[in-house]
């Protein structure tokens, strides 16, 4: 475990993975971050990488063969990342790709992420590299899970979100197997607030394509703002929780999960990136506490 703290908060950061597991508000002692009860969700802010969601049939073709690919990717349960960097208000984590990577992934990469404290901010800054030579296929994204509610008090549908503009927006249905379907459902209308409440998940992530938003705030109706995520790098956003239990993840993404009708050609993938030969890609996302 790896810890960071300035005046105001204060972050560990779990090895296996590089997952920020603790962000705590020093003045009022509250934990922001889902403890992982496995009850419901044993994680807590996986990072994922390279993709995002479930393949079809768990598997892509590059080049025409097949490669098999957990669900949300590599990064999250990886026990070879490694601490790069530590300073005062900084930590760093870098994975590099291996044989065990070139088996299911065939790219030569270089996965970077930091951890950065600013006030009551927290930043957190990715960098893909490509090592290889030939363009690297690659999807990108957060999944940091916030407790709500964060009082004794107060149950989970005095909580809401709440939009940095009005918006018509609609969410895209997953199908049996959990690959996103054309089919959708109003969750917006000129609105800028989702209420929490324990039905929103039950036919899995709200999953917004293209947001116009940048940024989504987390608000209880009695105790006002408790933080927000601004992800203006991230074309995408998903929102998520297990059905009934006491967290929300507000998940930037870079990318999307498999379209039941892909025909699984990384290449052409809906929400891939491509980064030419040598090229870096930097992507951020941060949580500021209220």
């Amino acid at each position: 475990m790896h810890e960071l703290q300035n005046d105001f908060l204060s972050i560990q950061i779990k090895q296996v993975g590089a997952e920020l597991v603790s962000l705590k508000n020093k003045e009022t002692g509250i934990e922001h971050i889902w403890q992982g009860n496995p009850e419901f969700w044993t994680g807590q802010a996986p990072n994922l990488f390279p993709v995002i969601g479930i393949l079809k049939d768990g598997k892509f073709i590059y080049e025409n063969k097949e490669y098999t690919m957990p669900k949300h990717g590599f990064v999250r349960h990886n026990e070879h990342i490694q601490l790069k960097e530590k300073t005062t208000d900084k930590l760093a984590f870098q994975l590099d790709y291996s044989e065990e990577t070139l088996a299911i992934y065939p790219f030569k990469f270089r996965f970077e992420i930091s951890f950065q404290l600013n006030g009551k901010s927290l930043s957190v800054n990715h960098q893909i590299s490509n090592l290889d030579d030939k363009p690297l296929y690659f999807s990108l994204g957060g999944h940091p899970a916030f407790n709500a509610p964060i009082s004794t008090n107060e149950v989970y549908e005095d909580y809401y979100l709440e939009f940095d503009r009005k918006m018509d927006l609609r969410t895209y249905l997953l199908n049996e197997n959990g690959l996103v379907s054309d089919t959708t459902e109003g969750i917006l209308d000129n609105e800028d607030k989702i209420r929490l409440h324990k039905d929103l998940f039950i036919d899995d992530a709200l999953i917004f394509k293209n947001i116009p938003s940048k940024k989504v705030s987390l608000k209880s109706k009695n105790s006002g703002s408790v933080l927000s995520v601004e992800y203006k790098d991230f074309k995408n956003l998903g929102v998520w929780a297990k059905p009934g239990a006491p967290y929300v993840c507000i998940e930037p993404w870079l990318g999307i999960a498999d379209v039941e009708d892909t025909d699984q050609n990384l290449k052409t993938k809906e929400g891939i990136e491509s980064l030419a030969v040598e090229k870096d890609f930097q992507a951020s996302y941060t949580i500021d506490i209220a």
